[in-house]
């Protein structure tokens, strides 16, 4: 497997892999491939013509239009804020030769539809994993058959210095970014409640942001859909990186605006800096919450997975290969709405570990949660997984 295809549409993790969900492959720039850090989401080729747009790309006439070798090496915008000049490449192929062979050496391969087999775990995460189902071939369309890629154990986790709270950089902060209805700014409210108890971190939300702060420089209106779009670089670099606390171990801004990422791109839903621990993700594609009951729950539950997904990458998590997790890696929507909420035993093994969390009161937490908002499905297997472990 080459390393571009390795690559193709998934984002670095802090340090050797690369990740985020159906929401993102990432943008890779010399800097961040030297220091090992960073991060993008989804995002689709502007000059292709968009029959099905999917979170991970777009296709047309068969023909997959994911993340370039150009995007891969650096390529920023060509117009865009001198503050967004382009980064210098000449380095990078021979780096990414280095680095491909560095992860061969620790990851084990996956082809698509060949399930990874996983090493031991520690209990409890043993008595787990009869809850669990593992990935099967996959259709075609869905993520590891057009983007076949390396597990990541929770042994490789745990030994390949993988980014975690630290010192007084333990707080998850959540920046709301434009306007919001009143119901769209209780799904934000929700979700931030969700990550403390997802990650038993503190979790702090900021005063919401005006869309003023982002000047004309930096917006746009879609040339074939007539959208209005901000530019995700200048949320991640001109206004939250400024803003970072001093105890952020991430900074999320979420916001209802439609993203791009630059030019040759239709959207992301997300993008992410590991190196400034800043990201921004979008909920305009996630339905509209004010439609009924359902679709509130709905949106509700694609939010909660995708700032849970996309902060474990941050974490340093790569993409699952073994199970139906919440770590999948979703080619599309309807994909990644098969996806469950939960981790796999693999993966929550990882989160716990880097959380210093006893995995009980994680699954008890978020059952908590999902019976007072609804979630039967959801607070079903946290009971289940909780008898699990203790044995009944």
């Amino acid at each position: 497997m080459s390393l571009l295809r390795w690559n193709r549409t998934q984002a670095t993790f802090a340090g050797k892999y690369r990740c985020l969900f159906s929401v993102p492959p990432f943008l890779y720039t010399p800097s961040d491939l030297k220091s090992q850090k960073t991060a993008a989401s989804p995002r689709i080729r502007e000059e292709a013509p968009v029959l099905s747009v999917t979170l991970g790309e777009a296709k047309a006439s068969g023909t997959s239009f994911g993340c370039s070798f150009s995007a891969i090496r650096g390529r920023l915008p060509k117009k865009v804020p001198d503050t967004f000049a382009r980064r210098q490449t000449s380095f990078v192929a021979p780096l990414l030769c280095v680095w491909g062979l560095a992860m061969a050496s620790c990851c084990w391969p996956a082809r698509a539809g060949e399930p990874s087999k996983a090493p031991p775990l520690p209990p409890p995460f043993q008595k787990l994993v009869a809850l669990h189902t593992r990935l099967g071939k996959p259709a075609p369309g869905e993520w590891l058959a057009e983007h076949p890629e390396s597990g990541q154990t929770y042994l490789q986790y745990v030994r390949g210095n993988p980014v975690r709270p630290a010192g007084d950089r333990r707080t998850i902060w959540v920046q709301p970014l434009g306007d919001f209805t009143p119901t769209q700014g209780k799904v934000i409210s929700l979700t931030a409640e969700y990550m403390h108890d997802y990650f038993g971190l503190p979790v702090r939300t900021r005063d919401p942001l005006p869309l003023s702060v982002i000047p004309a420089s930096a917006r746009r209106k879609h040339p074939t859909w007539k959208v209005d779009q901000v530019l995700s670089t200048y949320v991640l670099e001109q206004v939250l990186a400024p803003r970072l606390p001093k105890d952020a171990v991430a900074y999320i801004a979420f916001t209802t605006s439609d993203l791009w990422p630059g030019e040759g791109w239709n959207f992301v839903f997300g993008q992410a800096s590991l190196s400034d621990r800043v990201g921004v993700w979008s909920i305009n594609r996630f339905g509209d919450p004010d439609e009924s009951e359902a679709a509130f729950k709905l949106c509700l539950v694609r939010t909660l997975k995708l700032a849970t997904h996309e902060t474990g990458h941050m974490f340093s998590m790569a993409h699952c290969t073994l199970y139906e997790c919440n770590m999948c890696g979703s080619n599309h929507l309807e994909e990644a709405d098969r996806r469950p909420s939960w981790l796999c035993p693999q993966c929550l093994a990882k989160l716990c570990w880097a959380m210093r969390m006893d995995p009980r009161d994680h699954l008890q937490r978020l059952a908590v949660f999902c019976k007072a908002n609804g979630l039967q499905k959801e607070q079903a297997f946290y009971e289940k997984s909780l008898s699990a472990i203790a044995g009944k």
